[in-house]
């Protein structure tokens, strides 16, 4: 076939590959830059044309039309996860401009629909036969990973296409399965395409986890040295502390604490430890506790995250989830989990550093202490610039409440960020009626701040004493009592806000009652698609024009007796399933994502200033900068007026560092 083009063309692709590195430690950079990476299988479909198989592995060649389709610009690529894809055939030697390309995934996690393939074909309603193929993960195993040599199959490292024919010629069908599946699931998914702006966003997100961040390998190899010594050592103290075989063994240590301390303890869980730990404990028992605590600090495990995903540049890739979170379009993190990064409080950050890098565990404990939360406060301070260059960090200054008031019409907010921006001093104030002059350090007046700043951070989506809690009221040294107080106070302080999370359900139910279109504060609330066949959405149009999506909505009783908004999407146990919401959850959503787009339009504006953005964690952007570049000049960018939202105020704050770290 020879390649004549009229117009543009489109390719759907799906490839196989094989690789020693395991992808899901790794991820897709480090386990397609290994040395033993290899194209398997091709699968793809020249506009709606039947859907071929290209067998690699057995020695069939790309056409040369299809290689040059690759490069040519009037052929559009896509794919379900294209960024594998893409990456995949470049490291082949298939190269290819990112911005030929269209993930599939990408869209469907856009209209609100989970990210596998499998059950994205499941949510959607498709046909069996235009599913993914159920048995893929055994041939994947089978023929894309090591296997084990053993007398049986000759001492082989690798399971080859002759190893096993009927195995290979299902993997072939799997493979061509999966193009089919992708192709059935866009044409489904194309009646409501995404924004080109954000098209470009996801290949700006692309070119970034492909480029990566420098991790120091020294101190991540001093760290993993340092908790081994660390862990074997208070595992032995532990031993010789309570006599007992195995002191790790929940099963073991509860009865021996019981015993110690003269009460039942329930369990060992994190939150019952600390608790314990606040109590007047026999000396024993105390310190098995603490050591039970050192030994469980997860955290430190992203080390060997870090190792593992580290490519041989010293990059790690892949760190970034575009559209992650697909109620709202943020960002989620991959691999080490940037979105949970312990803090750091160590005023001595460089020391400890040092000390780590040399793997010095004896000055380390000598010094700090708790080893192994050291350890933890220093797991952001393992990534780095590139040589020559430096961090230059910066996030926004309070973009939820910013966002919030503005979208709202809560006008004293907005003259605060405005002004001097005390926000959680003015809150204080409106709440309590004290002038705003009396709540500073020193006076008695000044313990206010404290709930001022709780009731903001926790109080604007229609929560109450329970969302006060779950954000530290009571750690804060607030009583219960005092807190459905506080509650009725922010409220009262701010009823433009609560008046929006009114309006936002009202809306929302009376859009599913009459299938017209209702806005609200500039958000326009609609039903887009056919209801009775399932394809079928309530869209909320943000300023910006994107969209959020919730399939398959519905009105219901909620769990309260009060009709509400319900619709389709990933639960918290990662399944398929129905779920509720309210006007404050859609306010939470809707605001969420107006500063999600924020921070869009901050990437976009950093990246056409030629400077790389390498990583950003909820509000906040890393930038591998040369060195003339200021913290000013990216915070004034943060500070730039957005033309989607007039009257919105927003303020950027950061510092520069020779590694990432929380100021």
């Amino acid at each position: 076939m020879e390649l004549v083009l009229n117009g543009i063309h489109h390719l759907s692709i799906d490839i196989e590959t094989k690789s020693s590195i395991d992808i899901k430690k790794a991820g897709a950079y480090r386990y397609a830059q290994s040395e033993d990476f290899e194209i398997l299988l091709l699968a793809y479909q020249w506009d709606d044309m039947y859907t071929e198989v290209v067998d690699v592995a057995s020695g069939e060649v790309i056409p040369g039309w299809l290689v040059q389709a690759l490069k040519d610009e009037r052929v559009i690529k896509h794919a379900y996860n294209a960024a594998f894809e893409w990456y995949c055939l470049n490291q082949a030697g298939f190269h290819t401009p990112i911005n030929q390309w269209k993930c599939t995934m990408i869209h469907a996690m856009y209209l609100g629909y989970p990210a596998g393939l499998d059950a994205v074909g499941k949510a959607i309603g498709l046909p069996q036969d235009r599913q993914k193929l159920s048995a893929g993960k055994a041939l994947i195993k089978y023929f894309c990973t090591p296997c084990k040599p053993t007398k049986s199959n000759g001492g082989r490292t690798w399971n080859l296409p002759h190893h096993a024919p009927e195995k290979w010629e299902l993997f072939k069908e799997y493979n061509r399965q999966d193009v089919i599946a992708e192709k059935a699931i866009l044409k489904r998914i194309d009646k409501f395409p995404m924004l080109k702006e954000e098209e470009k966003l996801w290949q700006m997100d692309v070119m970034m986890n492909a480029y990566g961040v420098k991790a120091d390998r020294k101190l991540i190899e001093g760290a993993l040295n340092i908790n081994l010594k660390s862990s074997t050592a208070l595992y032995i103290e532990a031993a010789n502390i309570t006599n007992l075989d195995n002191p790790n063994s929940t099963s073991q240590l509860l009865p021996w604490l019981s015993k110690e301390i003269g009460k039942e303890i329930p369990n060992l869980q994190k939150a019952t430890v600390e608790e314990l730990l606040k109590e007047e404990l026999p000396q024993k028992a105390r310190r098995t506790l603490e050591i039970r605590q050192q030994m469980g600090k997860t955290s430190v495990k992203k080390y060997t995250t870090m190792q593992t995903a580290i490519c041989e540049d010293d990059r790690i890739r892949g760190l970034m989830q575009f559209y992650g979170a697909n109620r709202t379009g943020r960002w989620a993190g991959r691999l080490v989990q940037m979105q949970n990064l312990p803090r750091n409080y160590i005023a001595s950050l460089d020391f400890a550093r040092k000390t780590v890098t040399a793997g010095n565990y004896e000055g380390l404990k000598l010094i700090y202490g708790n080893v192994p939360d050291t350890l933890s406060q220093l797991i952001r301070t393992a990534f780095i610039p590139s040589k020559g260059h430096k961090f230059v960090v910066a996030d926004f200054s309070a973009i939820e409440a910013r966002v919030i008031a503005w979208l709202a019409g809560e006008t004293w907010v907005n003259d605060v960020f405005a002004t001097h921006g005390k926000i959680y001093e003015a809150t204080a104030s409106q709440m309590f009626h004290v002038p705003i002059e009396a709540i500073q350090k020193g006076k008695p007046e000044y313990a206010l701040r404290q709930k001022g700043k709780v009731a903001t951070l926790a109080l604007g989506y229609q929560g109450g004493t329970a969302a006060l809690i779950a954000m530290g009221a009571l750690q804060m040294g607030l009583s219960e009592e005092e807190l459905p107080d506080i509650v009725s106070r922010w409220r009262q302080a701010n009823p433009h806000i609560c008046a929006l999370w009114h309006a936002v359900e009202d809306a929302a139910i009376s859009v599913m009652q009459t299938a017209y279109p209702r806005t609200v504060r500039g958000i326009e609330f609609a039903i887009e698609g056919d209801v009775a066949t399932g394809q079928a959405f309530f869209t909320v149009k943000l300023p910006s024009g994107r969209k959020l999506y919730y399939p398959k909505p519905f009105l219901k009783e909620n769990r309260f007796g009060k009709m509400a908004l319900h619709y389709w999407g990933v639960g918290t146990n990662k399944k398929w399933e129905a779920d509720s919401t309210y006007g404050g959850k859609l306010t939470e959503n809707i605001v969420q994502a107006i500063a999600r787009d924020c921070l869009a339009v901050t990437l976009k504006r950093i990246n056409d200033r030629g400077l790389k953005v390498v990583f950003h964690v909820h509000d906040e952007v890393i930038i591998d900068a040369p060195t003339d570049v200021k913290v000013e000049d990216i915070c004034n960018i943060m500070a730039e007026p957005i033309k989607w939202a007039p009257g919105l105020i927003l303020k950027g704050a950061g510092f520069e560092s020779d590694y990432y770290m929380k100021d």
